[in-house]
């Protein structure tokens, strides 16, 4: 028996859709993250997704997340949910949770705080530290991480691991 040289390159599909999952972002200045939060608000799967958001204190989560909520309709003031791990928040026809798990310690808290029937039920959920609650969420349709450059600039990484967050980056 005789083997045919191959001379064609291999890949594998989950390295392209992998790299089909993942965009690059500057934003210049808090102006470039008020422009990509209302881009982002006009995804329609936005409605019942998951997003994390990952970076440095100061980076500028919470500043995304209130230009976000702005943007899908969300009046009065947004608090940030250090202290309270969660606030909800509505816009028109859509439930918010913002979720602050920087001061997470304990997976208990999880249960008893009731998140498992929030991320049963329809409505956008952002977490912010994700990390200190990642084996109890479920896997985000967008993770957002957010390098603080200087004053004013990021560098910001967008990877989409769902079939919901796929399509949201492509709108991006």
């Amino acid at each position: 028996m005789t083997v045919a040289p191959h001379t064609g390159q291999i890949v594998e599909s989950g390295d392209a859709t992998a790299a089909l999952a993942t965009r690059h972002f500057t934003w210049h200045s808090e102006a470039d993250t008020e422009a990509f939060a209302r881009q982002l608000a006009a995804q329609p799967l936005l409605a019942n997704a998951f997003l994390t958001l990952h970076g440095d204190l100061g980076a500028g989560k919470t500043t995304l997340v209130r230009h976000l909520l702005r943007a899908l309709g969300v009046q009065g003031r947004i608090k940030s949910p250090t202290y309270a791990v969660v606030e909800p928040h509505e816009a028109p026809n859509l439930s918010i949770w913002h979720f602050d798990f920087y001061r997470f310690d304990d997976p208990r808290e999880w249960e008893d705080a009731g998140f498992r029937d929030i991320f049963a039920n329809p409505g956008l959920k952002v977490a912010e530290w994700p990390e200190k609650a990642a084996a109890l969420t479920p896997p985000a349709d967008l993770a957002i991480h957010i390098e603080a450059i200087d004053d004013t600039e990021r560098k910001v990484t967008l990877h989409a691991p769902t079939p919901a967050g796929r399509a949201m980056l492509q709108g991006l």
